[in-house]
């Protein structure tokens, strides 16, 4: 099994270019489904939550086809093609790798009528049900039925009417999966209290761009009038203001200064404020952001909330960062209730941490040791690998598939600004 080798201390300095969104990419990649043209998506990450969609996809019926991609350069160009939707069932032994595939639900019941989808997998961060996805999806006129670990939703006529919902809380997924099932419902459908986050709008201008009717892109009131039918379309994924947000802790960690070249800052603005009050010098360019830090660490107050609020994808890496600050920063999650498993990781490298029910208190310490930790998570796996690069002597982390399901070649651009890092293998 590979690990990851981080001889720490070692300030980051240069330029790391951003991948395409992985959070994006999955909701993207099912709208193959919603046409029988020709869908490229460009921009993709090379990541091992991509390539299980894509093979999800494949045993759905989905051709794709990769462009080569030339040494050196990041994310790649994929050609979907679903002429026809070969399966309507969407299997566990698929499903049960991501939480992320109950996003071929919408679509399939959109262009076939009826899907049948196993309940999904992931990352053990907490209870993340898909009730509201159903609910949803009922309230566009989908029959829904619970069996044996499934869903099986059906249109009664073969397509759904449309209608309105109010989510009684802000989900991102659920959002994304109503927008695709409404693109090619007989009526009007609204939806109140949608998820404003930028892949929701990046959603949203690939289904126009396949000649989907949307307004209100970007707030939290859609409305979309059904079509006849969807085109194809050639789009590009957003760059992933996650990783960005990452590399700038690594700056801040480090007391490096790191270009974040293809960052978008208005997609960040809650990570950038957060950096700043942190003490960190961020300027945005023609080329992205550049962060640098500047002297000691701040401490922070930090509460987790979906978009424009601090992002719960950010918690573990600015908890990482804060170890090292100048005083008490205080967290809280209010979106997961099991994300802080990084916690006991970092405290055997020296971070002094309290957990008080969804609250965490970070005391800030002089320094790290490096250790033997454990990945937890992917947002948990990437707080290890910061403490890492700023703590002393060797840091190995554990389970790094987590990490390969959320980062392109990060021991790749981690070395290239100055990193001690490699990957090993056991065997």
């Amino acid at each position: 099994m590979d690990s990851i080798w981080i001889q720490g201390g070692k300030r980051l300095e240069g330029k790391i270019p951003i991948s395409g969104a992985k959070n994006a990419a999955l909701a993207l990649l099912p709208c193959a489904l919603l046409t029988e043209d020709k869908l490229t998506l460009g921009n993709l990450p090379r990541l091992a939550d991509v390539d299980s969609f894509g093979h999800l996809l494949n045993q759905l019926g989905v051709s794709t086809m990769v462009e080569g991609v030339r040494r050196g350069e990041y994310g790649r160009r994929m050609t979907l093609h679903a002429a026809d939707i070969a399966s309507t069932v969407a299997p566990y032994d698929m499903v049960r790798k991501m939480r992320a595939s109950i996003l071929v639900l919408g679509p399939m019941l959109a262009r076939a009528g009826e899907a049948t989808v196993s309940l999904p997998g992931g990352c053990a961060i907490g209870d993340r049900p898909i009730d509201l996805h159903l609910q949803a999806l009922e309230c566009l006129g989908a029959e829904i039925e619970l069996a044996a670990g499934y869903v099986k939703a059906t249109a009664p006529k073969g397509r759904l009417a449309g209608g309105d919902y109010s989510f009684p809380v802000v989900s991102v997924g659920a959002t994304e999966n109503a927008l695709m099932a409404a693109v090619l419902a007989r009526g009007r459908s609204q939806l109140f209290n949608a998820a404003r986050e930028p892949e929701i709008a990046d959603l949203c201008n690939l289904l126009v761009a396949m000649g989907a009717r949307i307004e209100g892109i970007g707030s939290s009131h859609l409305i979309v009038e059904g079509v006849e039918g969807l085109h194809g379309a050639t789009y590009d994924v957003m760059p992933d203001r996650i990783e960005a947000g990452s590399y700038a802790c690594a700056a801040g960690i480090t007391g490096g200064c790191i270009e974040l070249v293809g960052a978008r800052p208005g997609d960040m603005c809650s990570i950038v404020n957060a950096l700043c009050h942190a003490g960190l010098m961020v300027e945005f360019n023609d080329h992205g952001v550049k962060v640098t830090a500047d002297g000691k660490l701040k401490p922070l107050a930090l509460t987790t909330a979906p978009f424009p609020g601090f992002a719960t994808d950010m918690q573990a890496q600015f908890m990482a960062m804060l170890s090292l600050a100048e005083g008490d920063s205080f967290l809280e999650e209010t979106i997961f209730e099991n994300r802080y498993m990084h916690v006991p990781e970092l405290r055997r490298m020296g971070a002094d941490v309290e957990i008080r029910g969804r609250s965490a208190l970070v005391h800030g310490v002089e320094k790290l040791t490096g250790a033997s930790v454990m990945a937890t998570d992917l947002r948990a796996s990437m707080s290890l690998v910061l403490a890492g690069l700023a703590a002393e002597a060797e840091t190995e982390v554990l389970r790094v598939y987590h990490l390969d399901r959320g980062y392109e070649r990060l021991e790749e651009k981690l070395s290239a600004v100055g990193a001690a890092i490699e990957r090993r293998s056991s065997g």
